[in-house]
């Protein structure tokens, strides 16, 4: 990352007041359909709210060029709920419970495009999954060979429910993926010859 970027990490109602600045870098990394812009407000002012909810904005002047933020995950909660239940119908009720049961739920991660291949996304990653209590952390992603994907596989995370639809998006298929906490150093590699579960294979 740039020496001249910083992270800036938001309690719950400074990221609320931000979201509709953070917004124009989820817009110019995603471009979705612009109607779709309101309710992903909506989603993100709501998820502030959640519990274990932290934020990390990546800053050059005072300027936001990415952003991550994620929550404890849990039963009620919407996405949690779906993905639980798409891994008990394929038959992986267990693993569910061993990914989901005491989790980090990463919601969004996001680079300015202009920003991107300069290690900020990375150092958002680790700076969200720093110090958490969870023993483990989750996120879904487009399927395919990302460079989302490509980072998050980087940093230790596994896939544990591929080609998944989640309800409204039917054409777009994700992966979830999931990887234990803390995460290993940013560029470093875990030992040879070890599932990053091999704790919790017994």
């Amino acid at each position: 990352m740039a020496a001249d970027t910083e992270l800036r990490e938001l309690a719950p109602p400074a990221f609320a007041h931000a979201v509709p600045v953070l917004l124009g870098v989820y817009d110019r990394a995603m471009r979705p359909p612009e109607d779709q812009l309101p309710g992903r407000a909506a989603v993100m002012s709501g998820h502030a709210r959640y519990p274990g909810f932290r934020s990390v904005v990546a800053v050059r002047g005072e300027r936001p060029v990415g952003f991550a933020y994620g929550f404890h995950g849990g039963r009620g909660q919407w996405w949690h709920d779906v993905v639980t239940e798409a891994m008990r119908a394929r038959g992986r009720a267990r693993l569910a419970h061993r990914y989901l049961s005491d989790t980090l739920e990463i919601a969004e991660v996001h680079v300015d495009p202009d920003e991107q291949n300069r290690g900020v996304g990375r150092s958002l990653l680790h700076a969200l999954c720093s110090g958490r209590p969870e023993r483990t952390a989750v996120l879904s992603t487009r399927t395919g060979p990302t460079a989302a994907r490509h980072l998050y596989s980087s940093c230790g995370f596994t896939e544990i429910l591929e080609d998944f639809s989640f309800p409204g998006s039917p054409a777009q298929p994700f992966s979830v993926m999931a990887a234990r906490l803390p995460l290993g150093p940013p560029g470093g590699r875990r030992p040879r010859g070890r599932s990053p579960w091999w704790r919790w294979t017994g």
